[in-house]
């Protein structure tokens, strides 16, 4: 499941990267003095499907890499979904190693309460 979300947001942001490099700027640059050209012949409505286009796989990339991430597999299951092995605690670990642990601190004895 996790490998095929991966595959379509693979898909997703390279269709996402194709249509933003399709469509034309709206800045004022060398595109502006072709604009009125471009709106007699009908190219206005190219533009407004490239734009739903844009917004469409944005919307879905952002969805899939949400879906990617709760279906994330566990390190601790295999494949067929057992658990596997048992997380070990921190006591457990340091036992298994070779590292000195530091001895307890000595207890002091209470003073009796002097008196008066």
């Amino acid at each position: 499941m996790y490998l095929f979300i991966t595959i379509l947001i693979f898909l997703a942001s390279i269709l996402l990267s194709l249509v933003v490099l399709i469509q034309s700027s709206k800045g004022g640059g060398l595109a502006a003095g072709l604009s009125s050209s471009n709106q007699v012949m009908g190219v206005r409505k190219t533009t407004e499907g490239l734009e739903k286009l844009t917004w469409g796989f944005g919307i879905a990339l952002m969805v899939l890499v949400l879906v990617a991430t709760f279906s994330l597999p566990n390190s601790q299951t295999s494949a067929t979904g057992t658990t596997t092995t048992k997380q070990s605690t921190t006591l457990e670990r340091a036992a298994k190693t070779n590292v000195p642990q530091a001895a307890p601190a000595p207890q002091q004895q209470a003073a009796p309460p002097a008196s008066k």
